[in-house]
């Protein structure tokens, strides 16, 4: 493991407790680090400050010197050095920490700054939280009940604003409830670098637009939904369908790239509502694109396979895997992997195709990267198949060689994981020469061709690890339970390779890491469970050579030099 750079440090006091930060950290990033709240709604990690709310006023002060001698000016009643406190508040978002800073934010006075801050914001804000979609994680409900006054004096009409206003296709503003805080304005011009919104008119009737002829349709529209600390923006997608607090949350992964943004996907009683991103500043920040909060909805697609199937007839995993044993018994069997597989499933299918002897095909996906968290490789975890030796050199769109072979006779049988053979290039007629094994999750030409099918979990159905463009590996957790006929990726796999003659190999994600820490040097010392949630890069030093499709996205160089991290 490279050891990472020691930063400059300084000492603050933060309310009496003494800490160490970084030079150049905000006073609220600073109390986060002692467990210190300090209160705010502009201000956000990753956006640039404004100090448009005021909320996060502290009192701040500096060790005394004498002018002339610059030596310290000690109070006779402590015997420390005296501080010198400014007058009037300062924001904290705004400040950053340098030698020997002191911040009070529990005063009286900052009571007062916080309850009048408060105050304002709530004089036109509608009393409308048991109907609010932000209700349960909305910051100005927790702060106006923690720092408010707990009453209004407010007793004139307030204004009324638009409601139900579309500002694209995926977000619907509430300007009633807008607090004016700015983060989507500069999220747009700052990340999505689509400068779309703004506010128009002044004082309480200011309000949250878009520009002349142009709506909030960028593919990363619904983080100003996730950043915004009220209930001014909403999900057209998940707007009125489910309380939060009443949805379980489970870490996952962007499949949608080789990016893999950190996700959270939001259930209830095995259906899934939205997903949302995970904070990791080596990977996505604190964003992820609009397409992959929609990938849950797979899960319930129409063409979901539903039922295991050995010459169209029901079957069970006994009775497909025996079937296969006939198959794989003939010989000429080929196998098609999947950059969309796991890590273990990977290793697995390297164990399938090491057993029959088989040659391995992968297919690629290419797009358009938008250089912040789309990538060009649509594979989640190409890197996986690299890393754990099922391929060694990068696959190609189109499944050539392995139509020609089946041309020429030299393959019988096509073990199909996750791949749809005709979509990468197999002609009907040759599809008709083999026999086809097919583990997916969903309906396509591949499937109607197959003698035998066995339908597989999607990533919120099972649990896993990718390894992305960085060489991250990266693990998520199962969200949902599969359907009832859908079989689990590693236990089909496994009964494939006993099919095949192979040693009996345990469906269970701890008895396949210890192989894989055994076996796949990169993985040596690794478990799942000591795999953080942040990921762990690994040593893609061996693979540097190869000429991977991606360009520069938000914390990723094509030219960077990979880190290496044991666990």
């Amino acid at each position: 493991m490279i050891a990472p750079a020691q930063p400059d440090l300084v000492t603050v006091n933060i309310d009496g407790k003494e800490i160490a930060v970084p030079r150049g950290t905000n006073v609220i990033e600073a109390a986060r680090l002692v467990a210190i709240d300090v209160p705010h709604y502009c201000y956000h990690p990753k956006l640039s400050v404004v100090g448009n709310c005021r909320m996060c006023l502290i009192e701040m002060g500096l060790p005394a010197v004498d002018p002339a001698t610059k030596a310290p000016i000690m109070d006779p009643a402590s015997g420390k050095q005296k501080i010198n406190w400014m007058p009037r508040p300062q924001i904290g978002c705004a400040t950053n920490v340098s030698p020997g800073l002191h911040v009070r934010t529990t005063t009286p006075q900052i009571k007062d700054c916080r309850e009048g801050v408060m105050e304002f914001l709530l004089i036109n804000h509608p009393l409308d939280c048991p109907i609010c979609d932000q209700a349960g994680e909305c910051k100005l409900q927790e702060q106006a009940t923690q720092y408010g006054r707990g009453y209004s004096r407010f007793v004139e009409q307030k204004n009324v604003k638009p409601k139900r206003t579309p500002l694209g296709p995926r977000v619907m503003l509430d300007d009633e409830r807008c607090i004016l805080c700015s983060r989507c304005i500069r999220f747009c011009k700052e990340v999505a670098k689509d400068d779309v919104l703004g506010f128009i008119d002044r004082g309480s009737f200011s309000t949250l637009t878009c520009y002349p002829g142009k709506q909030l349709e960028n593919n990363y529209s619904l983080n100003t939904v996730d950043i915004c600390p009220v209930g001014a923006l909403t999900s057209t997608d998940f707007r009125f369908k489910m309380r939060v607090w009443f949805l379980k949350q489970t870490n996952s992964i962007d499949t949608e790239s080789s990016v893999g943004a950190n996700t959270v996907v939001w259930s209830r009683e095995g259906v899934i509502y939205r997903i949302t991103p995970r904070r990791n500043d080596a990977v996505n920040d604190t964003w992820m694109a609009d397409s992959g909060r929609l990938l849950y909805k797979q899960v319930a697609a129409p063409d979901r396979l539903s039922a295991i199937t050995v010459q169209g007839a029901a079957g069970t995993l006994a009775s497909a895997a025996a079937a296969a044993s006939t198959l794989f018994q003939a010989g000429a069997v080929a196998v098609v992997g999947s950059g969309r597989s796991t890590v273990e499933e990977q290793f697995l299918t390297k164990q399938l195709a090491a057993t029959l002897g088989a040659r391995v095909s992968l297919v690629s996906r290419v797009g358009q990267g938008d250089k912040i968290l789309i990538s060009a490789d649509r594979n989640p975890n190409l890197r996986g198949a690299l890393v754990t030796g099922l391929i060694d050199t990068l696959p190609s769109a189109q499944l050539a060689a392995l139509g020609a072979a089946i041309e020429a006779g030299q393959v019988k049988t096509v073990v199909a994981i996750g791949e749809d053979l005709a979509a990468a290039g197999l002609t009907a007629a040759q599809l008709a020469k083999v026999s086809i094994v097919y583990l997916g999750t969903h309906a396509n030409a591949t499937s109607v061709a197959a003698k035998i099918v066995v339908p597989t979990l999607t990533v919120f159905e099972k649990a896993g690890t990718f390894i992305n463009q960085q060489f991250r590996i990266q693990k998520f957790a199962r969200a949902v339970p599969g359907p009832a006929g859908a079989s689990d990726d590693l236990a089909a796999l496994s009964a494939l390779i006993a099919a095949a003659g192979g040693a009996a190999i345990a469906a269970d994600l701890p008895a396949i890491w210890a192989q894989l820490a055994a076996e796949v040097p990169a993985l040596a010392t690794m478990t799942y469970r000591n795999i953080p949630d942040t990921g762990l890069l690994l040593d893609g030093t061996p693979w540097s050579a190869l000429p991977f499709v991606e360009g520069e996205t938000l914390h990723y160089k094509p030219a960077a030099a990979p880190a290496l991290a044991t666990a």
